[in-house]
């Protein structure tokens, strides 16, 4: 199974531990399912990643939050933006997130922002709310 997972799920699994994104982010280091991402997406992540007051919250470690975003350059596939969808039109900037998991074939896209979870699905990739993927993993 490959999965794009918005980028409100990696800044919360390092917020909320034993949360939703939290276990989706584990299931993932433990090869329940492939991570998808763009180097868009990436850049978009690590930049929020590091913003003073996300760091206030995290539980995480700057060092484990480096490490996070070493292992998803590393281990995540990564697709090269070359599709420029418009899919969000409330949101265009999550439009990213569709061009990475069409680029990267990807059968979900995870996340907890209503624009995206409102579509409910795009060209068969189905966006589902990590609760719901959460048990998606468990059948």
């Amino acid at each position: 199974m490959r999965v794009v997972l918005d980028t409100n799920i990696i800044v919360s699994a390092t917020i909320a531990r034993n949360g939703h994104a939290d276990q989706i982010l584990r299931a993932w280091y433990q090869g329940e399912f492939d991570l998808v991402v763009s180097l868009s997406v990436l850049d978009e992540i690590e930049d929020v990643l590091t913003r003073p007051r996300i760091i206030r919250q995290q539980w995480m470690t700057r060092e484990e939050v480096s490490v996070l975003i070493l292992r998803l350059q590393t281990a995540a596939t990564i697709v090269l933006d070359r599709l420029d969808l418009k899919v969000v039109i409330e949101d265009p900037d999550d439009d990213k997130f569709f061009s990475a998991a069409h680029e990267g074939d990807a059968d979900y896209i995870v996340s907890g922002d209503p624009h995206l979870l409102e579509i409910k699905e795009y060209q068969g990739i189905k966006i589902l709310a990590p609760a719901r993927f959460l048990k998606l993993l468990q059948v």
